[in-house]
């Protein structure tokens, strides 16, 4: 069944947006996965046992505090039994300021966009126009919800921390050296694990559904540790045992991808943080323009670690939904 945002030209379906109804439900879906997503730091608070560790060493005196940013968040407040961290608080700032845009953006839209509904549109049809390319037609039509949103929320949540006023402004204690910041309001949402474990969960659960209704059980599991190639005899049986090694590293593998997802995105935003704060200390007198150069090549590195999330996620899923007899049309 055709998607209501793609029309068929006799030889190939095109992203075309045609009436009000359809322009707005793709962007609708956008905002109501962002919303889901600004939850996510809640559903990874597993990552709060390593954070619970480390502040408990820090307060035993096992371990020194590191100069720089913390690496756990700081809780600034609570709803019940749930916990608010300042990364929280920007999770849902910049969720919040994501949907208000393209609200405002799509709520009176003219045939001929302009101004923010022009962006908005371009932005849409951008992204989906780089995905078709890389994981094919049929494909990013049902997974761009997801890979659009995961990607402009990670650009702009790596951005966000890039304000000044993000982790230096909130409460502390002042000192024979200055003032000493102890529980900032704000916080690099990826900055914090919570956050990127959470998102590479969710993508874990949605390749295994994208996976199961592509293949389905029987095909799931041929695809991971069936035998590749035609042989016969002896042939046969031996190709069978090494793909079933092979099959046994690949479940190792898919099983890590969650972890090596959020430690990689977490690690170089952390890292950028921290250089930034270093850069600021070198010279306090100058603190204010020494780190303007890093802060340009934070810039690209936020858009660069958005771009690497999405296209990791996405050739994840094209290797496990594509088949080898429909290789050329997933190419196309």
């Amino acid at each position: 069944m055709s998607h209501p945002l793609f029309r068929d030209n006799g030889s190939h379906e095109h992203l075309i947006f045609l009436e009000k109804p359809d322009k707005m439900r793709l962007i609708r879906t956008i905002c109501l996965s962002l919303l889901l997503v600004a939850g996510l730091p809640w559903a990874g608070h597993a990552a709060a046992v390593v954070e619970a560790a480390a502040k408990s060493a820090e307060v035993a005196g096992k371990t020194e505090a590191p100069e720089g940013l913390p690496l756990y968040s700081v809780e600034i407040a609570r709803i019940g039994p749930l916990p608010i961290t300042n990364s929280m608080v920007v999770t849902w700032v910049v969720a919040l300021a994501l949907i208000l845009f393209a609200r405002i953006s799509m709520r009176k839209m003219a045939e001929v966009p302009s101004g923010s509904q022009n962006l908005c549109e371009w932005l849409v049809e951008s992204l989906f126009g780089f995905l078709e390319g890389i994981i094919g037609h049929a494909l990013a039509k049902k997974t761009f919800w997801f890979f659009a949103t995961i990607f402009l929320f990670i650009l702009f949540l790596n951005w966000f921390g890039l304000i000044p006023g993000v982790g230096t402004v909130g409460w502390g204690h002042a000192t024979e050296h200055g003032f000493h910041l102890t529980r900032p309001w704000l916080r690099g949402a990826n900055a914090d694990l919570n956050m990127t474990l959470a998102m590479s969960m969710v993508f874990f659960a949605c390749w295994i559904v994208w996976a199961l209704q592509t293949n389905g059980i029987g095909g799931f599991i041929k695809h991971i540790f069936g035998a590749k190639g035609d042989t016969a005899g002896a042939m046969k049986v031996l190709m069978f045992v090494v793909f079933l090694a092979v099959g046994l590293l690949e479940v190792v593998s898919i099983l890590f991808r969650p972890v090596s997802l959020s430690f990689r995105l977490y690690g170089n935003v952390y890292a950028g943080e921290n250089m930034l704060e270093a850069m600021a200390h070198i010279v306090p007198s100058l603190s204010w323009i020494i780190p303007i150069p890093f802060y340009f090549l934070e810039i690209l590195v936020g858009l660069v670690q958005a771009l690497v999330f999405m296209l990791l996620t996405a050739v994840f899923t094209l290797l496990i939904c594509q088949h080898d007899e429909s290789h050329g049309e997933v190419h196309h």
